[in-house]
């Protein structure tokens, strides 16, 4: 498999597997747009292994053996892989920031509850914040800290999102003392049940969000207009999931948000406007 072939590959992945992302990629410039699909197949592929059905041993093996990769001389033969070294080639990736993903979801193969937002917060550099600062020398910018809030502020929102499809995986992502502190068991989130206490929970972690969109937003200047436009797509989509979680007084269990094509279109358009 030749480059061409390779990068062809991982943007086909990201248009099956991340439509929102394929929304806010397709702004760029060919190269850029390659290189962040490849590190989008990588983060893909980590996410997938932590979800997936293979026993917990198996999963670290695969995990570490992706991690160890990304220190060898001549890496695995596929797609994804030769895309991304061609990306690395190319672009300063940070190795450390690729090399968080597979972290984040060792993580997630030994700690399913998380004590307070300081732990959550933690665990999110690694599986959203580490993909900001992977893809921060794309753009073109040296802002990796605005980078990382950012990532941050968008796992936040998929924590909101997910809260049905994370406890059918045995995890709970809202931080313990918050559920405490506001009256939601876990048998509210086993059984689907969108209390006031739960709609109170969740208006108290997006207002959380907001913030921390709001900080990482702070990114956008430092782009050029292209970059912007891409970044600004993606925080409005997502900002767009937040509003419809809202919308639904935030009951996430009876429907999944989802964000209207046209509507895709219009956050898409907004990012080429001028700040």
């Amino acid at each position: 498999m030749n480059v061409e072939e390779a990068y062809a590959e991982v943007e086909r992945l990201t248009r099956e597997r991340a439509k929102n992302f394929a929304f806010g990629i397709m702004v760029l410039p060919k190269p850029k747009r390659r290189a962040i699909a490849a590190i989008y197949a990588y983060a893909r592929l980590t996410d997938d292994i932590a979800d997936g059905d293979d026993p917990p041993p198996e999963k670290r093996r695969q995990l570490e053996e992706l991690r160890t990769a990304l220190h060898a001389p001549a890496p695995p033969d596929s797609a994804m892989w030769i895309a991304l070294g061609d990306a690395r080639a190319r672009y300063t990736i940070p190795t450390d920031a690729l090399a968080a993903l597979c972290d984040g979801g060792l993580q997630d193969l030994e700690q399913q509850r998380y004590a307070d937002i300081g732990e959550l917060v933690g665990y999110c550099r690694k599986v959203a914040g580490a993909v900001g600062v992977a893809c921060i020398p794309v753009y073109g910018a040296d802002e990796p800290a605005l980078a990382e809030t950012l990532g941050i502020a968008l796992q936040l929102i998929n924590i909101m999102r997910d809260v049905a499809e994370d406890w059918s995986l045995g995890r709970v992502y809202l931080p313990q003392d918050e559920l405490a502190a506001f009256g939601v068991s876990e048998d509210d989130l086993a059984a689907g049940r969108a209390t006031p206490a739960f709609r109170a929970l969740m208006a108290f972690q997006g207002e959380r969000a907001r913030a921390y969109l709001a900080e990482g937003l702070e990114l956008l200047p430092h782009l050029d207009r292209r970059s912007r436009a891409c970044v600004s797509t993606f925080a409005g989509l997502y900002e767009a999931v937040l509003e419809r979680i809202e919308a639904a007084d935030y009951d996430v269990f009876t429907t999944r948000p989802r964000v209207p094509t046209a509507r895709k279109l219009r956050i898409v358009a907004r990012g080429f406007v001028p700040l």
